[in-house]
């Protein structure tokens, strides 16, 4: 607390010095002091902290944490299972929450003008966390790549903060799996995204929507690519164009959320619900680095490059898509062409950006391009 510069703490924990005081602050009603029966002594609330900021942020082995703090391993085991567990008590009502009703339309404003998609207040996608081999449900922890993993869900805003997460699934699960298995899915099946009175795009009232991949099912309230096919309408490769750009967002935040967290990169070898509860508490300390602008270190990306896991492709979902969602992705068709002959007629810059259509590749009998 008195030796460290500003660069040690970012390498030690990858916060800084003010965020690790604000947590210490934040959790003190949970985690005062944390008494340790094998060894029938207290630690501290910091030293609880740093350890598990260690562990989350390097991924430091628990015997080294051991040796380096002075406490057995069990010991350090038992403080980040706390540390987690506080963190997604007391600060996720902080800094990881639905949007309300009235903050809706403010996340759809903020991804139409960064991202040029209407109507989204998100984007939904899955993070594979590599596990040792759990002592049970082997089979089932076995992914489509070979690994073992534990499955993360996400939904982020339009700057890449986590608004919704879960976790804990198992590797062999798909993505639309998981979402049905989510509080997320049942909230969106009950209208949970349609305002009152709903609001209009191109005249027709239209809910607000999330982007996904293929492994998702088309839904009325999340949209997907058209299959990448000869026949696509210059429209149609219009749309896809849009909403692959507004992937990225996650796909910016599950890389930083891994870069600066990164036991969510490395083989974990903690067992399978305390992975779980360690992804949910990343993605909490992830939103907590980006109110607070904690800096970022791009070198922390660079580790990402040292990959023995790479995450699994996505594939098309078996999964029926709903036969009225057909008329959404349609009419953000007709969107994104009216926005083209705006920008036709009136070439200065919007903050709505429409993406212009490359030449169509040549595709063979097989669908491949």
């Amino acid at each position: 607390m008195t030796e460290f510069g500003p660069e040690d703490w970012l390498d030690k924990f990858h916060v800084t010095r003010d965020i690790f005081l604000l947590l210490s602050a934040k959790l003190k009603p949970q985690l005062e002091q944390v008494y340790i029966e094998q060894i029938g002594q207290t630690i501290t609330l910091e030293r609880c902290i740093a350890m598990a900021l260690m562990r989350l942020s390097t991924s430091t082995e628990y015997c080294f944490l051991s040796e380096l703090f002075g406490v057995p391993i069990p010991a350090v085991c038992q403080c980040v299972r706390e540390v987690c567990e506080a963190i997604i008590l007391l600060l996720k009502p902080l800094y990881m929450q639905l949007p309300a009703d009235h903050e809706l339309e403010e996340h759809a404003e903020q991804f139409r003008t960064r991202w040029g998609f209407p109507h989204c207040i998100g984007v939904i996608d899955s993070l594979h966390i590599p596990v040792k081999s759990p002592s049970t449900d082997t089979q089932d922890c076995w992914n489509p790549r070979g690994w073992h993993s534990v499955v993360l869900q996400g939904v982020v805003n339009a700057q890449g903060t986590f608004w919704d997460v879960c976790s804990g699934f198992t590797g062999s699960m798909d993505d639309m799996t998981i979402l049905q298995s989510s509080e997320l899915w049942t909230m969106a099946e009950q209208g949970g995204f349609c305002s009152q009175p709903p609001k209009e795009l191109m005249g027709q009232p239209l809910g607000f929507l999330l982007l996904g991949d293929v492994g998702y099912s088309l839904q009325t309230w999340l949209l997907k690519c058209y299959p990448p096919l000869s026949d696509l309408t210059p429209q149609q490769q219009t749309f896809n164009i849009q909403l692959n750009h507004g992937l990225k967002v996650i796909e910016n935040a599950f890389q930083r959320l891994k870069a600066r967290w990164q036991c969510l990169h490395n083989r974990n070898d903690s067992n399978v619900d305390l992975v779980s509860k360690m992804a949910v508490a990343c993605c909490i300390l992830h939103n907590i680095c980006n109110v607070h602008n904690s800096p970022f270190k791009e070198e922390w990306v660079e580790a990402l490059s040292q990959n023995e896991c790479p995450q699994p492709t996505d594939v098309p979902t078996v999964y029926i898509d709903d036969p009225n969602a057909e008329a959404v992705r349609s009419l953000l068709c007709s969107y994104f062409e009216q926005q083209q002959q705006i920008k036709t007629l009136d070439p200065t810059p919007t903050s709505c950006p429409v993406l212009p259509v490359p030449e169509s590749p040549q595709v063979d009998s097989a669908g491949t391009a």
